[in-house]
């Protein structure tokens, strides 16, 4: 099986002074997607540059042709299914329908409180997210909608024409619990995870493979209950936050190495960081571009 490798672009760059120029980039060395965060301000980024996700991929997607684009991950926090469904359509339709919507539970960053409200327990984020995305399922796949939650309402919402891909575009569900992982079995077309976090600053490798493995058997489990077959379910391990940290981009062989672990573990696809000096995504770009261009022909088969 092979293994598809994305990238994700921090939107921290004007436009014209390094961004456009890094996405058209990313699409000449054949990544699969390249994504984007979709925060208002992130950890130590949070004191400078900074850009929203979806005018960054409407202006990537005019000057891409093939690469698809997407979020990782949108969150409840600051976004509200009915403003949503309308911008993603719109970008789906702009992209020719390249768009894939990575979409999470949402944590306790910048973003968990820039709108003036307390921080939502883990609970209520659950709450949520359980909400939003069966909503934002509905925006996108029927003409009118109307609906009365407990943290969402739509008053006929009309999204006419829909998406361009049908019947709606892909979701990429992040989720390690159980809440997260019954939404991704039911509604995700793929699956993303970033490890287990209690691992990272002293954890092993091999304690971090096992942890990805019980949580893709756990979502295994949940596409059972509903009677869907998981290998319907992409597999996406967003890196840099496993113990391997950035060991993997150091070179081509380290990166084979840590793909071909992981693409046993049963991952579809890999996303990396693009490189950013002096920050936890620092990498030599030389070497990156190599990983791009090289590594995917080693992962076949």
């Amino acid at each position: 099986m092979s293994l598809r490798l994305s990238t994700v672009i921090l939107p921290y760059r004007r436009w014209h002074e390094g961004g456009r120029s890094t996405w058209t980039r990313a699409e000449q060395l054949g990544f699969h997607t390249a994504y984007t965060y979709d925060h208002l301000s992130w950890r130590s980024f949070r004191d400078g540059p900074w850009f929203g996700a979806v005018p960054t991929l409407t202006a990537a997607a005019a000057v891409t042709e093939r690469l698809r684009l997407g979020t990782l991950v949108t969150s409840p926090n600051f976004r509200h299914p009915v403003t949503l469904a309308k911008e993603l359509i719109s970008l789906d339709d702009i992209s020719g329908g390249r768009i894939t919507l990575g979409i999470g539970a949402g944590g306790t960053g910048f973003d968990a409180t820039a709108l003036g409200q307390e921080a939502w327990t883990p609970r209520e984020r659950a709450d949520r997210f359980g909400e939003f995305i069966p909503l934002l399922d509905r925006l996108l796949t029927e003409d009118a909608v109307s609906y009365e939650g407990d943290f969402y309402s739509a008053h006929e919402a009309r999204n006419i024409p829909g998406c361009v891909q049908r019947p709606r575009l892909p979701f990429a569900v992040a989720a390690t619990g159980p809440r997260g992982l019954k939404l991704a079995a039911r509604y995700g077309q793929a699956w993303v995870t970033t490890g287990d976090p209690k691992l990272y600053e002293e954890g092993t490798p091999q304690q971090s493979d096992r942890a990805l493995r019980q949580q893709g058997d756990r979502l295994a489990d949940a596409c059972a209950a509903i009677g869907r077959d998981v290998d319907e379910v992409e597999r996406v391990l967003l890196t840099g936050f496993t113990p391997d940290r950035s060991r993997p981009l150091e070179s081509v062989d380290a990166f084979v190495d840590f793909a071909g672990r992981h693409r046993d573990l049963g991952f579809t696809e890999l996303v990396v960081h693009w490189p950013i000096a002096d920050s936890d995504f620092t990498a030599d770009e030389k070497i990156f571009e190599r990983i791009a261009m090289e590594a995917p022909a080693q992962l076949k088969g």
